[in-house]
């Protein structure tokens, strides 16, 4: 089983990325998917989540009406596009695939948001 995610980087405040979260050996399609973050000194929260067929997703507060969760079943990959970024999106994002009691994580991608 492997996440891979990709698209992190340094962004300027009021930026957009979009993350990737490439997924193998597994039935992606069978999986809800998330992402996480995790900044320095604090917790890892929930960002957003998809259901496996992608017919509802869910969001923190905090990333509301910014963050964008999608997935491609036919590519086996889960996207976050952030829009309008701030200095506190800066954190390590992960992605996670979970299904009743399985769950799997990526290695992780940083993200900072810095002028």
């Amino acid at each position: 089983v492997q996440l891979v995610e990709s698209g992190g980087g340094l962004v300027q405040p009021g930026g957009s990325l979009r993350l990737s979260c490439a997924a193998s050996g597994f039935t992606f399609s069978r999986y809800g998917m998330r992402w996480y973050r995790q900044a320095p000194g604090k917790e890892r929260e929930l960002v957003a989540g998809i259901t496996s067929a992608g017919g509802s997703a869910n969001y923190a507060d905090s990333v509301k009406g910014r963050f964008t969760i999608s997935r491609d079943n036919a590519r086996n990959t889960v996207y976050l596009q952030m829009n309008s970024l701030q200095p506190e999106d800066t954190a390590v994002y992960y992605c996670n695939a979970w299904r009743t009691s399985l769950t799997y994580w990526g290695q992780g991608t940083q993200v900072t948001v810095s002028s």
